[in-house]
């Protein structure tokens, strides 16, 4: 076997009559090209491009990414802090859409045409708001990875991958909401009322209690959280945001509502639950879901209409009574912390405003609804119209 000399790395023909290069990389180690060359002259480019790179400081050790994917991409969930809906949505979309395809490689060996490849076979099998959510979280996975220079350059690459288009939700009328509100049951109409008119998510109202009731303002104020993760386990904890700590100036005619809630089904003791089951216990999204869907298909609403889908209905109620961008987001409990704190200095006295306009626009609607059964039921009783009678025909 012949040996070439050179003044950086060295070249040696094989017995199969390929070339073999290797070299001293910056950590000192002799390090040989993972693959063998035609020619002499192949090799000798090969080691020239690595001894630019160490010239230029670019050089990247090359076992650096021989890591698992799924041992280091279960430990990036573990460091990173996150609340428990959040971690358990993390780890959900590895198991099921990640770690089949990615699990058994190695970092280095995550490559854009695998990434793209794994989208597309995605893509047949599941719904793309999940691919987009899954191709997010493997983007922000190996985007750790090249900050800790395990590999030389993120491969998720794909334009707008990682972009949701969420269909437009349905927006309940105050007919319904009304509707929804009574088949549901008198235990829990309050919450549907505080989702459309609040609006409250879910997670905001399961930590309510009596002690945030403020009836003199016709109100709640939301300081805590207490998602339920799909074991059915609930988190106590802050609200999604900063901008989620607030007070929900409600409009005036659930005041009637937040009294006989509070005399009927709230918890006894003075910072007792604002809403439990019928045995006391805390709200549980599996047993309310079964009631809710139950009083959806009494009203008709349409197939998927989620309880969160009344959020959209209070929305566009503050919209309609005037209320800008920034009270809406206030209402709503999203925005930046850096945002939330400079709205909140105005919001109690506008958010009282809004909630009075969603109360007068309620009202209209109500009363509207109900002159109109009396006319349908005038026009039944004898015959004649509403305007006949009225002329004394």
């Amino acid at each position: 076997m012949a040996k070439k000399k050179r003044g950086f790395g060295r070249i040696r023909k094989l017995r199969s009559g390929r070339y073999q290069a290797r070299y001293l990389g910056a950590d000192g180690v002799d390090r040989p090209a993972p693959f063998t060359f035609d020619t002499s002259r192949d090799a000798d480019d090969w080691l020239a491009e690595r001894q630019t790179e160490l010239r230029r400081g670019d050089w990247h050790d090359p076992d650096a990414g021989a890591v698992g994917f799924e041992k280091y991409a279960l430990q990036w969930v573990d460091e990173r802090g996150l609340s428990a809906t959040t971690e358990e949505l993390y780890r959900r979309l590895l198991r099921l859409h990640l770690l089949p395809t990615f699990g058994g490689l190695d970092l280095d060996e995550i490559t854009p045409p695998r990434v793209r490849t794994w989208r597309t076979e995605r893509l047949k099998m599941t719904g793309a708001t999940t691919v987009a959510k899954s191709y997010r979280l493997l983007k922000a996975v190996m985007e750790t990875a090249t900050d800790d220079e395990l590999i030389r350059r993120n491969p998720c690459r794909i334009r707008g991958a990682g972009k949701e288009s969420a269909e437009e939700r349905p927006v309940a009328t105050v007919g319904q909401v009304d509707a929804l509100a009574e088949a549901i049951g008198p235990r829990w109409r309050l919450m549907v009322y505080l989702a459309a008119y609040g609006p409250a998510r879910p997670e905001e109202q399961a930590e309510l209690r009596r002690s945030d009731v403020d009836l003199d303002a016709v109100g709640v104020w939301v300081r805590r959280a207490a998602p339920e993760l799909t074991t059915g386990r609930r988190v106590l904890g802050d609200t999604k945001s900063a901008a989620g700590k607030r007070f929900l100036a409600l409009p005036r005619f659930l005041r009637k509502e937040l009294v006989w809630h509070l005399g009927w089904f709230a918890e006894e003791a003075p910072d007792g639950l604002l809403f439990v089951g019928e045995k006391g216990a805390p709200f549980r999204r599996s047993s309310f879901g079964r009631k809710w869907r139950r009083a959806c298909a009494h009203v008709g609403m349409p197939d998927g209409f989620r309880f969160y889908d009344l959020r959209h209905t209070g929305h566009t109620l503050s919209t309609q009574s005037g209320a800008t961008l920034k009270d809406t987001m206030v209402r709503a409990g999203q925005s930046s912390e850096k945002a939330a704190l400079i709205y909140q200095h105005s919001t109690r006295e506008r958010q009282r405003e809004v909630a009075d306009g969603i109360d007068a626009r309620v009202r209209a609607d109500r009363e509207a609804a109900a002159r109109e059964k009396r006319d349908q039921d005038d026009d039944g009783h004898d015959g004649r119209s509403g305007t006949q009678r009225a002329r004394g025909e």
